[in-house]
């Protein structure tokens, strides 16, 4: 069916309008309207849009703004469907005079380190109330962030909790730079420009991800 292959990340940061990132494998902006009315307006036009395309962006409406998220739910990733929603959507933005806002996005997951996936997964799908994976656990409203599972050894002391933002590349130097300014320090960069590993001044860890060398 037209529309349905998946795209790969280069495509997609490549093709997409000016004001779009792309984010764990969603097209993300915000459409800063200033408020409320102006925001539920542009819901109600860009509802109706999707509606008559049959594609249906994920909307969170808020007092300022308006958050979108375009990915084909029935592929599991970013289509050419998608890359033309979010050329509507732009299109409906600028009619309305409201600007798309790219910088400061960013998606969070949460990473658990363990030797025994197998043993703790059930324990934190129950507690979380998600939907378990082989190795992630998901909130099925979207609302709380993935958790996926990594495995590691068994060896003390040894890293459990530790969050991955993800932000688009363009981000990763200020990032940086405002964290070791904060008492931080660059960890890790061997797998730069895929992650970076940055720790707080007591050591606790969080890696900073993009789309780039990723399959």
């Amino acid at each position: 069916m037209r529309g349905m292959t998946k795209l790969t990340a280069r495509d997609i940061v490549e093709r997409a309008p000016d004001g779009w990132v792309y984010l764990l494998g969603v097209l993300r902006t915000r459409l800063r309207t200033g408020d409320f009315a102006t925001g539920l307006g542009l819901v109600t036009a860009i509802g109706a849009a999707a509606e008559a395309a049959d594609h249906h962006p994920d909307l969170d409406l808020r007092y300022s703004w308006v958050d979108v998220a375009l990915v084909s739910h029935d592929v599991g990733a970013v289509t050419e469907r998608d890359l033309r929603m979010a050329r509507t959507i732009a299109d409906l933005a600028g009619q309305a005079g409201v600007a798309l806002q790219r910088d400061g996005l960013s998606a969070l997951e949460l990473a658990l380190d363990s030797p025994e996936i197998g043993a703790v997964l059930p324990f934190w799908t129950a507690v979380l109330g998600g939907t378990a994976g082989e190795d992630d656990l998901k909130d099925p409203s979207g609302v709380l962030p993935t958790v996926w599972f990594q495995k590691s050894g068994h060896q003390e002391p040894r890293q459990r909790w530790h969050p991955d933002l993800w932000v688009d590349p363009s981000e990763v130097r200020g990032r940086i730079e405002a964290a070791v300014r904060a008492g931080g320090t660059l960890v890790s960069d061997e797998q730069a420009p895929s992650f970076w590993v940055l720790a707080d001044p007591e050591g606790n860890k969080v890696c900073l991800c993009t789309w780039q060398d990723r399959a």
